[in-house]
């Protein structure tokens, strides 16, 4: 079979899917399974858009299949219903692909790993949905959360009790591939050089300043960002709109000590150290030593000094960290509702349960890390979900149990309209295209 074949970006996605269905990130799967399989650029684009439809709009393929299958889809393993289901997207949200090549592909793929007669049966289904389409939407708002824009009905019943009206628009905006944002190194040129550098060598890109946080470039077309001059010479890093507002929120200025506690791959770290100038001096702290390396390259591809990175598990510190900070970053580990544009697998594999078992998580986090702040420090609490158990509640309760800290408003003007009236700043895909964020600026009382 020919290396440019589609089918080849269809069973891509097929391995992707099941890989996902066992555990697996689908970005990392993705990429492993691209890298071997060395597609041309359209059939990579085609393979990425077909495992990432499929698990943001999985319920809305499914009632699709199930309305033209008279007995369901019960009995049908998870391979043949990936198989259905990447067919099914083709069919109804690929317009540029011909319906006969995504119905004859699927239902080669399951003559060859089951049968003539389930081959059968899904040339029939599929057949029809090319023929006569989907049924119509719900007419209720939590039905067509449900339905339409694949929400399970325990996030359905979230995004309507926080949101009202506008739960369909995030859903929605939930349900769409993420912008792409840079933000600028002001040690490697700033602004006005990275548009430069860019501009130059996407011509055919779209690079565009944020209105929010003068930091920031939303960078759209032009293909793959791994290969940009601009971020392999430091001029620019990768890094979400609302992850940014966050790394404002905390703020730094020269010659104090901070702690990024959850540091991950460092990249509130290292915005850190472009808002203290490079001469703050900042802890870098997590538990994974392969994500510290990460953080610490990142460090050093953008010249940002200062950062100190220490293995530690936070819940039990001990000496490892400072005896007080001027700033503490919890970025804490969360449900990850916020960024389910990226990690939409997330919302398949997230129950009630698992928001209770990480809002427990933060609070020892919390109580562990309130204590390296300094007198008249500051503790900034952020996560990237929506629920209000990790969120708003999660702050309130903080509070109950250290009066020596109070809520305050940011004092940097770039973000003061992401801060509603509690204080709490927030970030949403539909409002800001941004991911989800929400986050606390507490300041320890003198």
């Amino acid at each position: 079979m020919s290396r440019r074949d589609p089918s080849d970006a269809r069973d891509v996605a097929r391995r992707v899917l099941a890989r996902t269905a066992e555990g697996a990130y689908a970005t990392l799967a993705l990429s492993g399974e691209l890298e071997r399989a060395g597609l041309a650029a359209a059939d990579r684009a085609l393979a990425t858009e077909l495992v990432y439809g499929v698990l943001r709009l999985r319920r809305r393929l499914d009632r699709a299949l199930e309305s033209h299958a008279p007995r369901g889809l019960g009995g049908l393993d998870e391979r043949v219903l990936d198989a259905l289901r990447v067919a099914a997207y083709q069919l109804l949200c690929l317009e540029r692909v011909p319906p006969h090549a995504a119905v004859n592909d699927a239902v080669g793929f399951v003559r060859r790993r089951r049968s003539e007669r389930l081959a059968g049966f899904a040339n029939a289904v599929l057949r029809r949905i090319a023929e006569r389409g989907e049924p119509p939407p719900p007419v209720d708002s939590r039905g067509r959360l449900i339905e339409v824009e694949s929400c399970p009905p325990w996030i359905a019943d979230l995004y309507l009790g926080l949101f009202g009206d506008e739960a369909l628009a995030l859903a929605a905006a939930q349900n769409v591939a993420p912008p792409l944002w840079l933000r600028v190194n002001p040690a490697r040129g700033g602004r006005e050089a990275a548009l430069v550098a860019i501009r130059a060598e996407r011509p055919a890109a779209e690079v565009t300043p944020s209105r929010l946080l003068p930091e920031a470039l939303r960078l759209v077309g032009g293909a793959s960002p791994a290969n940009l001059g601009a971020l392999m010479d430091g001029l620019v890093t990768v890094q979400d709109l609302g992850a940014q507002a966050v790394g404002r929120l905390v703020g730094a200025r020269p010659g104090e000590l901070l702690l990024d506690a959850c540091a991950g791959v460092g990249g509130k770290s290292t915005h850190l150290s472009a808002l203290a100038e490079g001469r703050a001096a900042i802890h870098a702290a997590d538990i994974s030593p392969r994500k510290l390396e990460r953080c610490r390259e990142l460090a050093r591809r953008l010249d940002a000094p200062g950062i100190e990175t220490i293995e530690v598990d936070l819940t039990a510190p001990g000496d490892r960290l400072a005896a007080a900070y001027d700033r503490v970053l919890l970025d804490a580990p969360c449900s990850g509702l916020g960024v389910l544009r990226r990690h939409p697998e997330l919302k398949w594999r997230r129950q009630p349960e698992d928001v209770s078992r990480l809002a427990a998580l933060q609070r020892r986090l919390l109580d562990a890390l309130a204590g390296a702040v300094r007198p008249g420090g500051l503790l900034v609490y952020s996560v990237c979900t929506l629920t209000a158990e990790e969120g708003a509640d999660q702050v309130q309760a903080f509070l109950g149990r250290h009066p020596e800290f109070v809520t305050e408003a940011t004092d940097d003007p770039a973000i003061a309209a992401l801060v509603d009236s509690r204080g709490l700043l927030r970030t949403l895909p539909h409002r800001h295209d941004a991911d989800a964020f929400v986050a606390a600026r507490l300041r320890r009382r003198p």
